[in-house]
């Protein structure tokens, strides 16, 4: 069940009424994690009501801020969740993903618990969860009717060794991409990744943490 999103999520109840506050650190990780959230089975949850907000300082927001801006919500949502990209979070030279984690869950368990709350470091950033062999990539990049493929481009380009799976600097590969395809980076693109591409052929740790959190909160009832 999508969230209404109305301003009447700033307001708080005399419980947890809701499932899910997703905050995350900009409109398009905003659309992805909609997107995601829309396909339960497809992560392997329950129907999840959600509500996904971005922060105003993006990824140092979420960071620095996440449990301040999320306090308010506590007692209307059973759960809540921070997300944002390793990569221009301010702490790409100092923490690890993990380190990013945990740092930032043990803030927010002060007005959550631990049981209650969850981080997602996305390292280097979004782009690093689509990258892979499905079609769908290609056709949604616009990457259709050239002479090379996506992936022998990639590597032509160096963005991609031959034994790799995914670009080590996601979110240049797809700018570029996109450049030479002539078709502009928005939200409504990473919404048509987030519909289309397989989830399980995303291997990415922080993919894989994001679903494994979500299944937790949210198991399937048979």
């Amino acid at each position: 069940m999508a969230s209404s999103e109305t301003a009447d999520e700033h307001t708080t109840g005399h419980g947890p009424s809701r499932d899910l506050i997703v905050l995350v650190a900009d409109g398009t990780m905003r659309a992805t994690v909609k997107a995601l959230l829309a396909r339960p089975q497809a992560l392997g949850i329950r129907s999840v009501d959600y509500f996904v907000v971005p922060h105003p300082e993006r990824d140092p927001g979420v960071f620095h801020r996440a449990p301040e801006f999320l306090e308010p919500f506590h007692n209307r949502y059973r759960h809540a969740l921070a997300m944002l990209d390793r990569e221009g979070s301010g702490q790409e030279l100092d923490l690890t993903r993990e380190k990013i984690e945990e740092d930032l869950e043990g803030r927010l368990a002060e007005h959550w618990t631990h049981e209650r709350c969850a981080a997602v470091a996305l390292d280097p950033e979004l782009e690093i969860w689509w990258w892979s062999d499905s079609p769908h990539v290609a056709n949604v990049l616009g990457w259709t009717d050239r002479n090379a493929d996506l992936r022998s481009w990639l590597v032509e380009e160096g963005y991609l060794d031959e034994n790799d799976t995914k670009p080590a600097r996601p979110k240049e590969a797809v700018q570029k991409a996109l450049r030479i395809a002539r078709k502009p980076r928005s939200s409504a693109l990473y919404q048509q990744l987030a519909q289309k591409v397989s989830l399980r052929a995303c291997q990415d740790p922080s993919f894989t943490r994001f679903r494994r959190v979500l299944q937790d909160w949210f198991p399937v009832v048979y």
